[in-house]
């Protein structure tokens, strides 16, 4: 029983000591353009055993000693007005944050997880302030069906990974993280 009990513990202590989990000082999360679409992808990063820096409003000085910031990009009035910012500030926000994401060496993970149901001007005008950015771009099925994604890309060597919905990100997102040695 003794011997049991022992090797139950040690099993344990490696268990904990080695388990594979991203903490909060390795990923940050952020909404850009307010929508509620970042919570989703919190709880999807749960999923993965990542627990996210998250905060709607990270700011430039927030960025600190992560090794990804994630930004789910998709609009919402009602989510900027909850906020008490405009679309303006909010677009200023999120670029301050990607210029200093780019000028640490933090990768950049950009997701739109509201697919083609979440387009329009708003979305648009985020969608542009943050896809020149990305090292890494996941999409919703329909979500580039004008082509606005691929533009914003330009010439950089991201190949968007293109899922069914919210919960098909579990799988690119692991791949993404593994890649950027995070899981």
């Amino acid at each position: 029983m003794k011997r049991y009990l022992i090797g139950l513990v040690t099993a344990f202590i490696v268990t904990v000591t080695t388990g594979s989990f991203a903490s909060a000082e390795d990923v940050a999360l952020t909404s850009v353009g307010q929508s509620p679409d970042a919570m989703m992808v919190k709880v999807v990063l749960k999923s993965l055993s990542v627990k996210p820096d998250y905060d709607p409003l990270m700011k430039a000085d927030d960025l600190s000693g992560h090794k990804v910031l994630i930004a789910v990009v998709g609009g919402s009035s009602k989510g900027l007005g909850a906020a008490g910012i405009d679309k303006d500030q909010e677009v200023a926000r999120a670029e301050a944050l990607l210029d200093k994401a780019k000028t640490d060496g933090v990768k950049v993970l950009v997701m739109h997880v509201g697919g083609p149901g979440r387009r329009g001007t708003l979305s648009d005008l985020f969608i542009s302030a943050a896809v020149p950015y990305s090292d890494g771009l996941i999409l919703v099925d329909g979500a580039d069906q004008d082509g606005l994604f691929e533009s914003l890309l330009g010439d950089k060597p991201v190949d968007p990974e293109v899922v069914p919905n919210v919960r098909g990100t579990k799988a690119p997102l692991e791949k993404i993280l593994a890649s950027w040695e995070i899981l």
